[in-house]
Order: structure tokens, then sequence, then C-alpha cells
């Protein structure tokens, strides 16, 4: 059974991600809002966590999974990133954007995608999403929490519990959240790709 951990959505309150953040260095997959729907993490250096991300979702290797960053100072020791990629880096984060990039050594090769050596980055503007990150003290690895079967995430933490309570070891309830996926650009093109469209507008970073 998950536990809940209801967090003010500004404010959380530390020693409630503190225990959320143990479960998580125990193996344990964690819902946690964030500015762009909920997402289900786990800890970056899990060897199992992949699996069970892509499992709890129905998904296969070749669907990007995203690393959870503080900050753009963190996305560079996961992801290869040159000047223009920088500049709309810099634009767009923090905010509800996932942007695939080629991965450095420091990310495990069962996170990569398997033929082309790429990972999803986001770095989340959320005050519940981020403090987690602090209290675990890296970065964390994450998936959307979209149904199997279906194409709208999920954004009410009680939903999450009557879905998942025997699959995940908690879950942050820090309130409703945006009922959108992130926008998902494909930057290992010279031209950048929209794969997908979602909260972000992608006229805003002058995509179309």
């Amino acid at each position: 059974m998950a536990q809940i951990f209801v967090v003010h959505p500004e404010n959380p309150q530390s020693r409630l991600l503190q225990q959320a953040g143990d479960l998580l260095a125990q193996g344990g997959l964690v819902a946690v809002p964030t500015d762009s729907s909920y997402a289900v993490v786990a800890r970056l250096d899990d060897k199992d966590a992949a699996e069970r991300l892509r499992r709890l979702r129905g998904l296969d290797e070749r669907h990007h999974l995203t690393v959870l960053c503080r900050d753009l100072a963190e996305i560079s020791h996961f992801a290869k990133v040159d000047n223009p990629q920088y500049r709309l880096l810099k634009l767009a984060t923090p905010g509800p954007w996932t942007f695939i990039l080629e991965a450095t050594k420091e990310v495990p090769r069962r996170v990569s995608h398997p033929s082309r050596k790429t990972i999803g980055i986001r770095v989340p503007d959320h005050r519940v999403a981020l403090a987690l990150i602090d209290a675990v003290g890296s970065p964390l690895l994450s998936t959307t929490l979209i149904p199997q079967g279906e194409t709208l995430p999920l954004n009410d933490a009680q939903e999450i519990v009557g879905r998942y309570q025997h699959d995940l070891a908690a879950i942050v309830d820090g309130g409703s959240c945006p009922f959108e996926p992130t926008t998902v650009i494909d930057l290992t093109s010279e031209t950048p790709q929209v794969v997908r469209v979602g909260r972000g507008d992608p006229a805003s970073l002058g995509l179309s």
C-alpha cells in the first residue's frame, strides 16, 4: 500500500519529502505533482527503476524516460548541450517542457534510448517536485503518469491512490495540478522538432 504524504504546494514540509525520499532510496516508485500533471519518479541510480517505470506505464524501451533536474546547470551533467541548445534551454526552463538530448556517460545505458543514446531532460516549475529532488540530493528518473491505454495524464492525488495504491511506494499529494503533459522537443537534429504539444506553447520558443 502506498504511503500518502499531503504537503503544502508552495511550502512543502521537508520532513514528509525526506520520508518520500527514503522510500525512493529503498527502490520505491513515487508519484509527485509537477507543473504539467503528476509524474512517477525513481532514483536514477536504481538499477531496476527504468524497467519498473516502463512496466507501470506499459512502455517499451524506445520510449524516452526523463531526468528531472533542479536547474540548467545540472542538465549539462546528463546531456550534451551546444550553444544554440543552451540558449533554447535557458529560455524554456524551468517550465512544462521535455527536451530530447544526447545523453552523457553519466546516464546509465539502461535508462537512455537503446539505439539513439538519447534521454529526456526537464526542469519542472513546481516547488514540490523540486523540493523532492533536493530531499534526495540528486536528479530523479521520471515519466508522466498516463495510465495504460489512455492519452491524458492524471492530475489528482486521490485518483492516483485509487488506481495505483498497490504499485507505488508513496504518493506526494500537493493538490491538483495542470491536466496536460509536457511539450516534448527533440534537440538532436539541426532544427528542433516538436514531438508532442502539451502545456508548453512552442510558439513562445519561436518554434512551430
